[in-house]
């Protein structure tokens, strides 16, 4: 277990950060544990011990970056919010970066603990709008309605059919979700 503030928290925030800077310096096929090491001031036996291999440490960050910092804003309806969420959900999902992070988070992880991970924070994000909007007195779905019916297509047309992917299509879903 990490203690927060103890010497693994530290360690790990160190490696993190090395990757982070590493891969947008030299690109993230060129990173190696030792590169990742030296940058982070640790041994390449730490990072080995710690995660096993490369692809684990990269899954391992990808997981953290796909972490929301904040909880969705809340647009006074449940439309307008899981709307907003669902536009910034494909926007983050589908860019560069986050396709990236989804390949790293999926392929880092042989167990599916932390697929398992990022479906919990969209679901974390989704339970948010909808206590708001049953706290306003509007009919909800259940969060896994929503992950079956916005998150899952979403999440298959950004990895396997992204063309002409766009907001329209995430509006789509949310209007089909509540009925409209």
């Amino acid at each position: 277990m990490v203690r927060p503030g103890g010497r693994s928290a530290r360690v790990q925030a160190a490696v993190h950060s090395a990757v982070r800077e590493l891969a947008s310096e030299v690109g993230r096929d060129a990173l190696t544990v030792p590169m990742v090491a030296q940058r982070a001031g640790v041994t390449p036996s730490t990072i080995y011990r710690r995660w096993g291999d490369l692809q684990v440490l990269l899954s391992d960050v990808a997981v953290e970056r796909l972490r929301p910092d904040t909880e969705p804003p809340d647009h006074g309806g449940l439309a307008s919010d899981l709307t907003a969420w669902a536009e910034q959900f494909l926007d983050e999902m589908s860019s560069p970066a986050g396709r990236a992070y989804i390949r790293d988070a999926l392929l880092g992880d042989p167990d599916g603990g932390n697929a398992g991970q990022c479906s919990a924070y969209a679901a974390e994000q989704i339970d948010v709008i909808l206590r708001r909007a049953s706290g306003r007195g509007e009919p909800a779905p259940g969060v896994e309605t929503v992950v079956d019916q916005v998150v899952a297509p979403l999440m298959y047309r950004i990895l396997f059919r992204p063309d002409g992917l766009g907001t329209a299509y995430a509006h789509r879903l949310v209007a089909g979700l509540l009925g409209r």
